[in-house]
């Protein structure tokens, strides 16, 4: 069996993006198309109705290649449970207000079992000096929280 992976909005905005001109964000999108050439059929993908309307928003061309590149890929529902921790990790870990669509993205990977969470949020998602928290706000609810993280922590090595 594939680990079930949530694929938050970061990673098909940087995999349909135009090349940027800055060096990091350049080097993101390339390692985005190295995983999802190279890695993306070792895992089960998920999105949730949240990342499709992100990905619906801004210029036109480009939201249609984000949602051409998720359109196969099963949908997780925004239960009361996932609002309910969504709302403890924006309390408790504590998220900005701003930082609701994060918290929530957090929220429905752990509530529907997810092993991972791939995200290039590393603001309020995939960030080392929230995870301990995150994961004890998610412990604390009864749910085991998936490993977050970058498409780069999830190449091989060879790769």
């Amino acid at each position: 069996m594939k680990p079930r992976l949530y694929l938050e909005t970061t990673v098909p905005s940087y995999l349909t993006a135009r090349p940027s001109h800055d060096l990091i964000r350049s080097a993101h999108q390339q390692t985005t198309r190295q995983w999802w050439e190279q890695r993306r059929a070792e895992f089960e993908l998920y999105v949730s109705q949240v990342v499709v309307r992100e990905c619906q928003g801004g210029e036109p061309d480009a939201a249609a290649k984000r949602l051409d590149a998720i359109r196969d890929l099963p949908l997780l529902e925004q239960t009361t449970n996932a609002t309910a921790l969504a709302e403890s990790l924006l309390r408790q870990v504590p998220l900005p207000e701003k930082a609701v669509v994060d918290a929530l993205h957090i929220a429905i990977s752990a509530v529907h079992g997810m092993n991972y969470l791939l995200t290039w949020n590393c603001t309020h998602i995939a960030n080392a000096s929230l995870r301990l928290r995150i994961e004890s706000v998610c412990w604390e609810h009864g749910y085991e929280p998936p490993v977050i993280c970058t498409p780069e922590e999830l190449l091989r090595e060879d790769e």
